[in-house]
C-alpha cells in the first residue's frame, strides 16, 4: 500500500496526472514557480523520489528524463481509501461513517460507480439510499491489497540541467 504523498509530491504528481503525458523536470519547475519559489534540484529530487516509490516511470531523453505517471489519481485515491478501510476493526461501521460524511454529489457518484461495478461482480445493489441501507454484523470480505507500482533497477543517465 502506498503512503500518502507529501505536499510537494502531490503538487508535482497533480501536474503529471493533469498533463497526462511524459514531462520534464523543467516543465514541472516552471509551472510550480508560478505558485512558489522552488529550485530546479528540488523538483528533480521529488521526481526521482516519486520514481523510486514507483509512482512515475522515466525514460532517458539525451541527458534528461521524461517522467510519466504509472497510474491515475483515481487509482491513487482508491488505494488510500482501501488501505484506510482495511485498517478498521469494524469495516461496516467505518463505511457507514464515511458515507455519512459524503455530500449529495459524492453519494450520487458512489451510486453511479456501484451501477458499473455490480454487473462485474454479479452482486445485486440495494435500491435504498445509502443513508437507509441496512448494516449487517457479518464480516465483510476484503479483496487483495492494492500495491503501489514498482519500477526497480532502471539505468541512471545524467540529470537534466
Amino acid at each position: 500500500m502506498p503512503r500518502p504523498l507529501g505536499e510537494l509530491e502531490d503538487s508535482v504528481m497533480t501536474r503529471v496526472w493533469k498533463w497526462n503525458r511524459p514531462v520534464t523536470v523543467r516543465e514541472v519547475l516552471e509551472d510550480l514557480q508560478q505558485e512558489r519559489s522552488i529550485a530546479y534540484t528540488t523538483v528533480m529530487t521529488v521526481l526521482d523520489n516519486l520514481h523510486q516509490k514507483g509512482w512515475v516511470r522515466r525514460e532517458a531523453e539525451g541527458r534528461a528524463y521524461r517522467y510519466e505517471a504509472v497510474s491515475t489519481r483515481a487509482a491513487y485515491a482508491a488505494a488510500l481509501m482501501n488501505e484506510a478501510w482495511s485498517q478498521s476493526d469494524n469495516p461496516a461501521a467505518a463505511l457507514v461513517a464515511f458515507f455519512g460524511m459524503m455530500s449529495a454529489e459524492q453519494r450520487e457518484a458512489l451510486s453511479d460507480a456501484m451501477r458499473i461495478v455490480a454487473p462485474l461482480s454479479q452482486a445485486p445493489i440495494s435500491e435504498a439510499p445509502i443513508s437507509e441501507a441496512p448494516i449487517s454484523d457479518a464480516p465483510i470480505s476484503r479483496g487483495p491489497a492494492t500495491e503501489a507500482p514498482q519500477n526497480p533497477g532502471e539505468a541512471e543517465p545524467e540529470a537534466e540541467r
